[in-house]
Order: structure tokens, then sequence, then C-alpha cells
């Protein structure tokens, strides 16, 4: 659970790099996981087989799961790479758990024990990282530069004039009009 846990954040986190991320933008949400652990709980908890089944697990979490949204070749490739990297017996010992970072980066699975071992691991994680998801480090250039993009483009549309922005905001302040979206970020999360 943990490994699909850690794939499913690695699908999600992905699209943040845009065509270097993805092909395309799919719509992974947590339903997604949801519903894999699910069928992981009822494959492993149905099966008197002593072996997992991973090749059936990966086929249903890369093809029908997560395979249903993707549709670039490419990105199906990708997937499949993740799966077959985590979906293993190696799993259940000390398997790195930061795929194709080249030894760059490091972070080793959980070993067994109670939810809060879980926790404390977790929070062991390094700091996020192109390499975490294989790719170079300057991947990271374009993901910050399309977010400092969009942060002075805010920045721009609340100093409009001075004084109060147009008449669509009810000639509010800028800082006004900050608060409010403020408040509407807030109410979202």
């Amino acid at each position: 659970l943990f490994a699909l846990c850690h794939f499913h954040s690695l699908m999600l986190e992905r699209k943040k790099f845009g065509p270097m991320g993805f092909n395309m933008k799919y719509p992974f949400n947590s339903g997604d996981l949801r519903d894999s652990a699910q069928v992981l709980y009822n494959y492993l908890e149905g099966s008197t087989a002593v072996k997992i089944p991973w090749d059936d697990l990966r086929y249903i979490f890369g093809e029908i799961m997560y395979g249903g949204h993707i549709v670039d070749d490419w990105d199906r490739r990708m997937c499949e790479k993740y799966l077959n990297y985590f979906m293993r017996d190696d799993l259940l010992d000390e398997l790195e758990m930061i795929p194709f970072a080249d030894g760059k980066l490091s972070w080793p699975s959980p070993q067994p024990g109670p939810h809060e071992k879980y926790l404390e691991h977790i929070e062991s994680m390094p700091g996020e990282s192109p390499l975490f998801f294989g790719m170079h480090p300057n991947a990271e250039i374009n993901f910050r530069t399309a977010q400092c993009d969009r942060t002075f483009d805010l920045l721009t549309a609340l100093m409009m004039g001075s004084g109060a922005v147009g008449d669509e905001e009810g000639g509010l302040t800028p800082m006004a009009v900050a608060e409010v979206m403020c408040s509407e970020i807030l109410e979202e999360v």
C-alpha cells in the first residue's frame, strides 16, 4: 500500500513539470488511489497463493486504473516503468523509493511496523526535486519560471491603477482584492 501511495504521488506531482512530466495533462485524483487500494486489498485478502500476483496488479493499475486516463504512448511507458519498479518482491525489503535517481537522491522503503513508523518515515523524505521523478535537475527551471510568471501576472493585476481596481471588483483597493482572493483560496482548501 505504501508503494501504491508513493506511485500515486509521483503520478500527481509529475504534472507540474508540464510536457517534461507528461505529454498531456491527466485527471489523476484521490479516487484512483482509493480504488486501486481497494483492488490491492481484495487481491491480497482473497488470494490463497503465497506469492503476490505482481503481474496482475501491475496490469490492473497500469492499464485500467491509471492507464485508463493515459492516452499517450510515451506516458503509458513511463507509468509502466514506475509500476515495474515499485510492484515487485524487493519492495518488501529495502527498495529505493526514488527510482532512476542514479544514487543522487536516496530514500529507502519503510520497514514493516505500526502506522506511526510510516508517518515518521514519510517525515524523513528528502526535499522535493526533479530527481524524484527521474528527471534532470534543470527540469525544475521551466516549472519555477511558469510559477513566477503566474505570480507576477497576479501582482500586475492587483496593481492596476493607483487605488481602486476596475468596476468589476466594485472599486476595491488592491489590498481588498488580495484579501478576497486569499479568503476564497482558504475556503477551497
